[in-house]
């Protein structure tokens, strides 16, 4: 019987190296035509094909693991893998543009040619969703931010001058990725035009035709479509009968095919989207984001027998790195009291984790892709996930008091009122802040007993205030504590700032970026951050400011100087700085943040994410790619109170920070 079994697995495995890769299945013989969806089933070069595909988003993950994570994919029998591309870390300012050498501090997150090709050397098509805007739960949706300083000008729609941006900006990405299309020999097959937006409910079909425009003018060949959630917006964000159009869910797969097949008739059936899991806001709790493996294998089951291609979103797990994670507003865009950023991790509880494990979700895929797919070709091996380590404990010695860095910043900016970073005269070509925080400073304050302090509208998103250097806020300790002076979601507030009278005060108001919305409607893309309404002081405004923007750029962190030993009890915003030795082989691990409060970390310079006492996210995922052999540094900003050391994990922590009240 042992022998018999030897015999039938040595056949499989002989059968299995004779089966042809993707590419050698469907370019044998030449190519002739691109994808095609004018009947009820994919074709690609006059061949069938049911597209599986999964979401991996370059941009999120270190690229010293895009090979570990493209192979992984093919593995487990999908042929495609699908990106967005993020304008806003492309062209960061305007007109300076970055694929992978433009000198940004994600230079080496952004060669979306080297990412494209490397797929195809790993046997797989590529669907590709430029944008502009792309959603995701990033930053503004992927928008550069410079585009609010244009006065007038309304994102997402067919003003022409908004219109022109996207067109400089697709002629500077099309120029690399055009040769890279199916037909000129490279793995792109398909490109998605905007990105639900029927979820603006401003049907605009004009605004659509100019972007595919664009597409054509770019020498953009191969098919183009949207997608949308069906359900719930029909083809308000499509062209029927000039685009394909696709569908995004994570449940009724019947119904919301059906309902594509309503909007579009022979033509190929497709969810762009499904949802493998779902991601965190700050305020909520990790595991009721949770999607149990059997409700997931249960739709993707009903998805490929309907029958119907899929891209699996997100098949990678990955990162909101330093500033860009998104953010919902349930006010629609009426104010920023509804505002939901996202965490820093967006794991999405997928088929392979964030650190690029594999999930039972993954093994659920594999055996649902060998039932339903009946195209066979050859299949590489998993590759082995090293596991993460757990660096020492680091006793904390050396800060900075960010008012010490507010007095020596160089060249503040002077302003008679309070403005958006924005709309400030900085960087390349005038393009503003795009994250971080800023302050505004108020030298030379004569201050009566019990001075009260307000500022109108709402905070956006997070301001701290120190009154000649000491921190006037209460320190956050429990998720009400957002409803309360200092957060977003409270209008005109106010804080007493001193019982005593003070002559020639000086006063600083440090304000957070959390992120710019990523989701909505068309309104809710016109939005600043840091203070746009006027600043009180006993109902007098205040005016004649100074502006500092705290960028935290990579070159700017490396290089601060100041530091100095810990000062007992300190009790106010200050970086912290540690070093640890890290030996080759190099292995990942995460920042357990657990005992801070509220602020980024940043390692060698580079800001890795965000830290949040009240939200689900308690442990910051470090990449090996991040670290150096030998001495690596480790600066942490936070906002109230530091702990005595820094430490480490093996793996996420979910949950709440120690410091937490009930």
């Amino acid at each position: 019987m042992s022998k018999l079994l030897i015999f039938v697995t040595c056949l499989v495995v002989v059968f299995a190296d004779d089966l042809p890769t993707n590419y050698e299945y469907y370019t044998s013989g030449g190519i002739l035509t691109g994808l095609s969806a004018d009947q009820p089933y994919f074709q690609l070069n006059g061949k069938n094909i049911t597209i599986i595909s999964g979401a991996f988003h370059y941009f999120r993950v270190h690229p010293m693991y895009w090979r570990d994570r493209l192979r992984k994919i093919r593995a487990a029998g999908l042929n495609t893998v699908e990106t967005y591309v993020p304008w806003n870390l492309h062209e960061p300012y305007y007109g300076v543009y970055d694929f992978g050498s433009g000198g940004s501090d994600f230079e080496e997150f952004l060669d979306v040619a080297k990412f494209v090709k490397m797929a195809q050397e790993e046997d797989l098509f590529v669907l590709l969703r430029p944008g502009p805007y792309i959603c995701s739960e990033w930053e503004f949706g992927g928008l550069p931010s410079w585009l609010l300083g244009i006065p007038n000008l309304k994102l997402r729609t067919n003003d022409v001058v908004y219109l022109k941006h996207v067109a400089q900006y697709f002629h500077a990405l099309f120029t690399i990725i055009a040769p890279l299309q199916f037909t000129n020999g490279g793995p792109i097959i398909a490109f998605q035009v905007e990105n639900e937006y029927g979820n603006t409910w401003n049907h605009d079909p004009d605004y659509l035709r100019s972007l595919v425009q664009i597409f054509r003018n770019n020498d953009i060949n191969e098919l183009l479509y949207t997608s949308d959630p069906l359900l719930d917006v029909g083809d308000q964000g499509a062209l029927p009968g000039e685009l394909l159009i696709t569908a995004n869910f994570n449940k009724n797969a019947s119904g919301n095919l059906n309902k594509l097949n309503e909007l579009q008739s022979n033509k190929s059936s497709m969810a762009m989207e499904y949802w493998s899991g779902w991601f965190d806001h700050i305020t909520e709790n990790h595991t009721d984001n949770l999607v149990p493996v059997e409700r997931y294998k249960s739709v993707l089951e009903d998805i490929l027998k309907y029958p119907a291609s899929v891209n699996i979103y997100m098949f990678i797990g990955s990162t909101n790195w330093g500033f860009t994670n998104g953010a919902g507003d349930g006010t629609y865009g009426l104010n920023n009291s509804g505002l939901s950023p996202s965490v820093t991790s967006y794991d999405y509880d997928g088929p392979v984790t964030e650190q690029g494990q594999l999930t039972a979700k993954y093994n659920a895929t594999v055996e649902l892709i060998s039932k339903y797919v009946t195209v066979k070709t050859r299949l590489p091996e998993v590759p082995e996930t090293p596991e993460a380590v757990v660096y020492d404990d680091v006793k904390i010695q050396e800060q900075i008091l960010l008012s010490e860095i507010i007095d020596s910043f160089p060249n503040k900016i002077k302003s008679p009122s309070v403005m958006p970073m924005e709309q400030l005269s900085i960087n390349p070509n005038n393009s503003g802040q795009n994250f971080g925080y800023i302050v505004y400073r108020k030298t030379h304050l004569n201050l009566l007993p019990n001075a009260l302090l307000k500022i109108n509208g709402y905070v956006r998103d997070h301001v701290l205030v120190l009154l000649n250097g000491k921190l006037v806020n209460s320190m956050l300790t429990k998720l009400n504590d957002l409803d309360g002076f200092g957060y977003w979601r409270l209008l005109d507030s106010t804080i007493t700032l001193t019982k005593e009278p003070l002559i020639n005060a000086t006063l600083d108001l440090i304000v957070e970026n959390m992120s710019r919305n990523n989701f909505g409607l068309i309104n809710q893309f016109q939005q600043f951050k840091g203070l746009i309404d006027d600043v009180y002081i006993d109902n007098n405004t205040v005016y004649n400011w100074e502006i500092i923007p705290l960028e935290f750029k990579k070159s700017w962190n490396k290089n601060l100087t100041g530091w100095h030993n810990v000062k007992d009890s300190s009790f106010g915003p200050a970086l912290y700085r540690v070093s640890f030795n890290a030996s080759s082989p190099l292995r990942d691990t995460y920042i357990n943040v657990q005992d801070w409060n509220m602020g980024i970390a940043i390692i060698n310079g580079f800001v890795l994410g965000r830290i949040f006492s009240v939200g689900p996210q308690q442990a910051l995922y470090l990449p090996a790619g991040l670290l150096e052999e030998g001495v690596n540094e480790i600066i942490i900003f936070e906002h109230f109170m530091a702990p005595e050391y820094l430490k480490f994990s093996k793996e996420h922590i979910w949950g709440y920070g120690s410091n937490i009240q009930a």
